[in-house]
């Protein structure tokens, strides 16, 4: 090989260009999206990226990691690029139709362990489930669960759907078409969770573009004031859960008190705000509080 040969790519070089790329652009956390990318566009692990570096990679890995930064660089998001995306503890089929689960959210499976033990079977909807991650990671996490999922959405049923069936949940739950809970008995669920649109309709264009151009309005619009999904919600859920029911929603993180407020004047005592990982109000519940509230053991 003479000496002005190019060096041959491999694992570790292109690692390190695709995260000065994605650095230069501008993009959140350029290391662990250059190394999502590089393992989804060569086959390799993490753990491959650490023992064996020095791996050499041919064009078209090359190649398809370069078009895959392209798209980062444009402020897609890695989980559009891959078409997946973990939450909790299970891995969701993710398409345009559907949001992009977020950490945020887990905070309601935070209260939903917490208010229902291990082994204790119970009956509970998810309203407006895109993708089904609350009501599939519930129904992962607590194996007397079963559940129904409703959206509005005809294309986000077909992605919750297949998420049920990758992970062998369709035998517990089932997935419908209506609005909000429009349809479903009165006192019929053990537990109601949503995580509503709540983004106010002004505030939309000045979002990070990963989610204005890439999540559906659909499921972040909340209207003028971000506060109509729960002024529809709250008697709904009042409705349809059952006396000693839990319900659970998360909110924007400054919608704390208005929320609380809402499902109060619905009839709910007991009601507080919880705060995520980041210290910011995050779910409104009658349920446990993780702050405080141990997880129940059996």
């Amino acid at each position: 090989m003479s000496e002005n040969a190019p060096a041959v790519p491999t694992l570790l070089t292109a690692w390190k260009g695709a995260q000065a790329r994605l650095k230069a652009a501008g993009v959140d956390s350029p290391s662990i999206d250059a190394r999502l990318l590089l393992e989804a566009a060569t086959g390799a692990g993490r753990v491959d990226i650490l023992t064996d570096p020095y791996r050499e990679l041919d064009a078209d890995k090359i190649a398809a990691l370069d078009a895959m930064i392209d798209r980062r660089v444009r402020r897609e998001p890695v989980s559009r690029i891959l078409g997946k995306k973990g939450f909790w503890k299970i891995m969701l089929n993710v398409t345009p139709d559907v949001l992009s689960p977020r950490p945020d959210t887990e905070t309601l499976l935070d209260v939903i362990v917490r208010a229902f033990p291990p082994h204790r079977a119970f009956e509970m909807i998810d309203l407006g489930t895109g993708s089904g991650a609350i009501l599939l990671a519930t129904l992962m996490e607590r194996a007397g669960a079963r559940g129904v999922g409703t959206d509005i959405s005809t294309e986000a049923i077909a992605v919750a759907r297949e998420n049920a069936a990758n992970l062998d949940l369709n035998g517990r739950c089932t997935f419908i078409r209506t609005d909000w809970a429009a349809g479903f008995a009165e006192d019929s669920f053990d537990l109601v969770v949503s995580n509503p649109p709540y983004i106010p309709t002004g505030d939309i264009p000045g979002l990070d573009p990963e989610v204005r151009e890439h999540d559906p309005h659909l499921a972040l619009d909340g209207g003028p004031d971000g506060l109509q999904p729960y002024r529809d919600l709250a008697p709904e859920i009042a409705r349809i859960l059952r006396p000693e029911g839990v319900f659970a929603v998360e909110i924007g993180w400054d919608q704390g008190a208005e929320v609380k407020a809402l499902f109060e004047a619905a009839g709910f005592t007991g009601v507080k705000v919880v705060k995520d990982l980041g210290d910011r109000d995050r779910v409104v519940t009658n349920g446990p509080d993780p702050r405080v509230d141990p997880i129940p053991e059996d």
